[in-house]
């Protein structure tokens, strides 16, 4: 007989499916710009629905474990919440109720922190697109493929760290101490541009080296036949591969942070898939007006820096009382002074020469494109020859 936790875990999938499915079979049969309206509507719908997940975890919270007595309750939180719940042994309907409210908070707080660090993924994500020159109407089908990876991955990832965490609890302490160096890192290389050399990718490189790569775009397609009856992938795949590469370096850094909200595995994938499809509409939500908020740069070092430091002192924290409603708070404060900062004090921008008009820039930047891609063109070839 399968498990609560496996026939949830399987609803919570087939639910996953069919909203992508729905997506891509009926919202996206032709490929298009997403403008900000359609951008900003699904932002909304993906947020309605982590919300109203948030609701049923707090109201029906104990179906993922199956608890029915206090003794099943108190098994589940001594093995996800040790010191961060008290119960009542007398009262087990008010133990349950405390325990689906904790249960919610930690699922909240773990979704609003895997969110606000998608956000330097978008960053990325610019930049590989604009670097290998894919054109704006094929972003959204190469985005339903990577984030469909990135579920996967994101998967083994979560409970691989959570069966290691069970086994090794000092692995708390390591993840606390990378998370704490790589906010500090952030934070001291905020003002440095970022670039991509596609040429020098190490993804292409792999690519180029194990798979035979058409050297040019070929539509839509991820994959071309060619006349000896060999199949290819095209650049396109190429960059959903980078993509995908690009999602488990941030999941270094984003799985274990909310690890730090909750230990429950259920709990993080849970809060981390929510965030990912959430991620795809938020890409072209904020795209385009991304670069008015240039202190979220700051406001996430300090962010991984928070929970780096939570990891490490979490049993002297849940001694002084520290709740997962406290990390909330701290969350949204970080996020609200970032947001508020940018736009008190927003760049300077730079005034250009009088003969650089903005269509000899939008002429320079296709350029720059052109030049990318025939680089990657050539590299490709070289190697397949």
């Amino acid at each position: 007989m399968l498990s609560n936790e496996v026939l949830f875990f399987a609803g919570f999938i087939v639910f996953v499916v069919g909203m992508l499915a729905l997506d891509l079979g009926v919202f996206s049969k032709k490929d298009h710009v997403v403008k900000f309206k359609e951008a900003a509507a699904w932002s909304a719908v993906w947020v309605l629905f982590a919300l109203g997940f948030y609701v049923l975890l707090d109201r029906q919270g104990h179906l993922i474990h199956g608890i029915e007595n206090y003794q099943q309750l108190q098994a589940v939180v001594d093995t996800y919440m040790r010191g961060k719940l008290v119960l009542y042994p007398d009262d087990f309907e008010r133990s349950l109720a405390t325990y689906c409210n904790t249960l919610s908070l930690e699922f909240i707080t773990g979704y609003l922190l895997e969110y606000s660090l998608s956000v330097d993924n978008i960053f990325v994500i610019i930049m590989i697109f604009t670097s290998f020159g894919v054109r704006e109407k094929f972003y959204k089908k190469v985005l339903f493929w990577g984030i469909l990876g990135a579920i996967v991955m994101r998967f083994v990832f979560i409970f691989a760290g959570a069966a290691l965490i069970h086994h090794f609890s000092w692995i708390m302490y390591l993840f606390g101490c990378f998370l704490i160096y790589t906010g500090i890192k952030m934070f001291s290389e905020r003002k440095q541009e970022e670039e991509i050399d596609p040429s020098k990718h190490p993804v292409v490189k792999f690519a180029a080296k194990y798979f035979r790569v058409y050297p040019r775009y070929v539509g839509n397609r991820f994959f071309v036949k060619r006349r000896k009856g060999h199949w290819h992938i095209t650049p396109l795949f190429v960059v959903v591969m980078i993509i995908e590469f690009t999602d488990l370096i941030f999941a270094v850094d984003s799985v274990p942070a909310v690890f730090s909200v909750t230990q429950d595995p259920y709990v993080v994938f849970f809060s981390n898939i929510f965030a990912i499809l959430g991620l795809r509409s938020m890409f072209f939500f904020l795209s385009n007006i991304i670069h008015i908020f240039h202190y979220l740069k700051v406001g996430l070092s300090f962010l991984l820096s928070f929970i780096g430091f939570k990891m490490i002192a979490h049993q002297w924290l849940t001694e002084w009382g520290f709740k997962t409603v406290h990390s909330l708070y701290i969350i949204l404060a970080i996020l609200g002074i970032s947001i508020i900062a940018s736009l008190l004090f927003p760049v300077k921008e730079k005034i250009l020469p009088s003969n650089n008009n903005s269509s000899t820039h939008e002429h320079s930047l296709e350029e720059n494109i052109e030049q990318n891609l025939e680089q990657v063109k050539e590299e490709l070839i070289k190697r397949l020859n």
